[in-house]
């Protein structure tokens, strides 16, 4: 486990964010076929899904397939979009009824066209709920972010909406995916290893970072509430002093 700070004054995190990683090692470990893992995977993010709404947490964001998951091999990549189909169709309902808002960011032009559609209907369905954001970062990458965020504020200075030397940190966080949520507060990455993977890499400034061992598929609400009490026991300082923070809690 690692983290960016020591105390969060007991509070619960608004902004969940996961790498859900070790997938294909769990299936692997069991003798499987790697899309068996990541079948057994969804079944995870369901549980975990339904224990934050649970639990109250305003927003969770998870990374399902990453720009460079293309670099696999061309037959996990197929199974993975079928899975993504098939779990869009399955889930949206079960979503719905439980008043959860599912949104997906990144650049969704590159998925077939059908897949496409599945998502933006499942935006639709759900896009009333005023419960948990669910947040599905496809086809993602922080770097891809901050890009497509830099030719949004070229396109304003082209149009002379704004001048180069009057763009600032709130500007460009406009143009980010997540725009309108708060940044994440606790990063929770699974599967052993340690670091963030080109993953909202301007959003994850100042975050708590939390790591575990613990493979994907076999991590389960006890172990997201463990991961909270650890984010529970940390004091932000957002570069103030302990001290700082401990008397304007007082106050």
């Amino acid at each position: 486990m690692s983290g960016a700070g020591v105390t969060a004054g007991g509070k619960l995190p608004e902004h969940v964010v996961i790498i859900m990683d070790g997938n294909g090692r769990w299936a692997e470990k069991r003798g499987l076929p790697r899309i068996a893992g990541h079948r057994a995977g969804v079944n995870a993010l369901r549980g975990i899904v339904r224990h934050a709404a649970g639990r109250g947490i305003q927003a969770l964001t998870v990374y399902a397939f990453s720009r460079e998951n293309w670099n696999r091999p061309g037959s996990e990549i197929s199974r993975l979009l079928e899975l993504f189909m098939t779990s869009l169709h399955q889930e949206v309902g079960d979503l719905n009824k439980n008043n959860i808002r599912l949104r997906f960011i990144g650049d969704l032009a590159a998925f077939p066209e059908k897949l496409q559609k599945s998502m933006r209907k499942a935006e639709a369905v759900t896009g009333r709920n005023t419960g948990l954001q669910f947040v599905v970062a496809a086809n993602y990458g922080g770097r891809w972010d901050i890009s497509q965020a830099m030719r949004q504020l070229a396109d304003k200075v082209l149009r002379g909406e704004i001048r180069p030397y009057g763009i600032d940190e709130k500007q460009v966080q406009a143009c980010l995916s997540l725009s309108d949520l708060p940044d994440p507060d606790l990063f929770i990455r699974t599967g052993g290893e340690f670091r963030i993977s080109n993953y909202l890499l301007w959003q994850l400034a100042y975050t708590e970072l939390y790591f575990t061992e613990c493979l994907w598929p076999d991590f389960g609400p006890e172990d997201f509430d463990r991961a909270l009490d650890c984010y529970a026991g940390r004091e932000r300082r957002f570069g103030r002093t302990g001290e700082q923070v401990r008397r304007k809690r007082r106050a």
